[in-house]
């Protein structure tokens, strides 16, 4: 008999499991594939250039092995600056639908 899966009937949450784990390549042109992330993961300290899911470019400097819990819709190449691969935490939502206030 196949596991039931505990989520299957229930609305993603941010603070919930992630849907995925994705490692992302940077882009200046290219959407994360697919769902907004709800956090990164950085395996190397530096800066990370990305759009929010509100539409917002934003830069941050991140330290080593840390995330950082912002919904992500584009990584970008330009101003990101990380040695080491980054993470998409997957939360299952999304982003092309109606937009966040």
């Amino acid at each position: 008999m196949p596991q039931k899966n505990p989520f299957e009937n229930r609305a993603p949450i941010l603070g919930g499991p992630a849907k995925d784990l994705i490692p992302v390549t940077p882009g200046d042109f290219s959407d994360l594939p697919g769902d907004v992330a709800v956090a990164l993961h950085f395996e190397a300290a530096g800066t990370v250039t990305f759009t929010s899911l509100r539409g917002e470019i934003r830069s941050v400097g991140v330290l080593a092995h840390t995330t950082r819990n912002v919904a992500v819709r584009r990584v970008h190449a330009t101003g990101t600056h990380v040695a080491g691969t980054i993470h998409a935490y997957v939360a299952g939502y999304n982003w092309r639908g109606p937009a966040f206030p």
